[in-house]
């Protein structure tokens, strides 16, 4: 019999440079999308709207020019995440659908205290789009802003300096925290770990648990170094930098604000005029 190999992993999640049309753009730009794309859709509880977010969300990410299969795995598990969330939800507020939409129609009851309604179906596959239609947008931040380029046009902006490099910091450290959960899940499936779906749920659950740990220590001893050598360089010492990565604002980037605001400004005119927090179809 041939010895079972365990699939590995691969995904990444870090700045790639493919020359994309996103990629020309300022930082501070796709910085303003981003923040109005979450603003977006933290307002609207709209299905409609979050569907046109989801789908403008992944043509973005197919405009990147970052192959699929590197953010696939994220995609699939942000999703299984969030499905196990409105497990939980149900779990929890079974009757909470028919509270925002005004009406009851019981498909079948698991229970008497778990009956399972259309309009929460409807809620729950509302929340659950919601909350996945700001993952493609992060990543397509993720991918398209060079962190020191954006740092240096945050400064421009008025932000310090301190600031900004913490977070082209921690826009760097995203890639190390992925390559370490890879080596780790590897080096934990060579000593038989299984976090594979022939696995049992409670087994994989533990699995991930072991991977989780050494993560965690990884990652502090990493912080410590990076402080020690910023220390070290007398970072934080003057009250002002010079930047070798700055990008200036160019017309595409106004144009892309100007759209920005004016599609904002109507999502939050929708928002507070709308006399139902949710839009359902089937009163």
């Amino acid at each position: 019999m041939k010895p079972t190999q365990q699939k590995k992993v691969k995904f990444g999640i870090s700045y790639s440079n493919t020359d994309s049309c996103l990629h020309r753009l300022n930082g501070v730009t796709k910085f303003l999308l981003f923040m109005a794309w979450v603003t977006m859709v933290l307002l609207t509880f709209d299905i409609r709207m979050i569907i046109v977010l989801i789908i403008g969300g992944l043509i973005l990410l197919k405009m990147t020019k970052v192959p699929f299969a590197v953010y696939s795995p994220l995609l699939k598990g942000t999703f299984i995440i969030l499905c196990l969330n409105a497990v939980f939800m149900f779990l929890l507020a079974p009757m909470q659908g028919p509270k925002y939409m005004g009406s009851t129609t019981i498909l079948f009851s698991i229970t008497s205290h778990y009956p399972v309604t259309v309009q929460t179906l409807f809620y729950l596959v509302t929340v659950t789009l919601k909350y996945f239609s700001m993952f493609p947008i992060a990543l397509v931040f993720v991918f398209t802003t060079h962190p020191t380029e954006f740092s240096a046009s945050l400064n421009r902006l008025g932000v310090p300096y301190r600031i900004a490099y913490a977070v082209s910091l921690t826009l760097r450290y995203l890639p190390e925290v992925t390559k370490d959960f890879t080596t780790i899940m590897h080096s934990q499936q060579a000593r038989g770990v299984d976090i594979s779906k022939n696995a049992p749920m409670k087994s994989r659950v533990m699995s991930v648990a072991k991977i989780l740990g050494p993560l965690i220590f990884s990652s502090l001893d990493r912080a410590d170094v990076i402080a020690n050598a910023m220390t070290l360089r007398g970072f934080g010492r003057n009250k002002k930098r010079t930047w070798y990565s700055l990008k200036p604002m160019r017309k595409n980037d106004i144009v892309v604000i100007i759209v920005m605001a004016l599609i904002l400004g109507y999502g939050i005119y929708h928002r507070f005029h709308d006399h139902h927090l949710f839009w359902y179809p089937f009163h």
